[in-house]
């Protein structure tokens, strides 16, 4: 079964990597064309006609890459019999199911379909990544021997970041736009505002995530706050967060200032996550 698990974790990957090349191809070949409006002579407007089929298959290459991701990590919960969060492998993927998650989401309620076009090849970077950490099945270390909190307070990081690369994503395709003649990214009012909503749908799971992440570590430490490298990487990407909705709410912030702020906190979250990598501290699980 472990193996099962990791096979379909690879063919997430491959189909990452598929639907990116799809949303690249449906978006980039969808042109702007200009038609006589109902009703009469009167001028023209400008309508885009896109590669629907090419879209299509994009959306449903994204579908099935999180499904069997989301098939991937049940099955190792199975094996190791708690959530699959406890090393940087499962974490990897963890992460890349977040960014899916909340992906899927937006495409389906924003119709936020371009933002595929930077987000997929970020979760297929993450995807790529994993493969190259151990898989191997360990004990867990005592400090995560908590189930609830394991369950509870990773899921609610993988989903805040998962929705802060939605919400960098936008920034990106905000400052590209203007360089790019590709019609089907929508305008930068409409990215402007999809990267707010992913902020805002992130900025209440992070904070959770730290307040459980704070409580958790009184009870496996002693003590609510250590300074370790993680937990203060963790609290600088809720302020930057918090800092983009102050700005936004109290000063209208926009344009391509607002942009830069997302893709700091995205790069925040990279942070947070690869830290332990260089400085080590008390969540170095591996």
């Amino acid at each position: 079964m472990l193996d099962l698990s990791q096979y379909c974790a690879v063919a997430a990957a491959m189909l990452t990597a598929i639907a990116s090349v799809a949303f690249i191809a449906s978006q980039t070949t969808t042109r702007r064309v200009a038609v006589a409006p109902a009703g009469g002579p009167g001028g023209t407007a400008d309508v885009t006609t896109a590669a629907r089929g090419v879209s299509w298959y994009a959306t449903k290459f994204t579908q099935l890459a999180f499904a069997l991701l989301t098939a991937s990590l049940v099955l190792r919960w199975i094996v190791v019999k708690h959530a699959p969060y406890a090393n940087q492998y499962e974490f990897a993927c963890s992460f890349a199911w977040g960014m899916l998650a909340v992906f899927v989401y937006f495409e389906a309620r924003h119709h936020a379909r371009s933002l595929g076009l930077a987000l997929l090849p970020m979760t297929l970077a993450m995807l790529l990544y994993a493969e190259t950490r151990s898989a191997e099945v360990a004990p867990l270390v005592p400090a995560l021997q908590h189930p609830l909190m394991l369950t509870t307070h990773v899921l609610f990081a993988v989903l805040g970041y998962g929705a802060a690369a939605v919400a960098s994503a936008a920034g990106i395709l905000y400052l590209i736009k203007p360089r790019v003649k590709w019609a089907a990214i929508p305008s930068l009012d409409r990215i402007d505002e999809l990267g707010y909503r992913a902020v805002v749908f992130a900025f209440p799971l992070l904070t959770v995530m730290n307040i459980q992440g704070a409580i958790w570590a009184n009870i496996a430490w002693g003590r609510y706050w250590s300074w370790d490298p993680k937990e203060t990487a963790a609290l600088m990407t809720w302020l930057i967060y918090g800092a983009y909705i102050h700005a936004r709410v109290t000063k209208d912030w926009r344009g391509s200032r607002s942009a830069w702020l997302l893709i700091l906190g995205f790069v925040a979250v990279l942070f947070t996550f690869f830290g332990n990598h260089w400085f080590g501290g008390l969540h170095s699980y591996g």
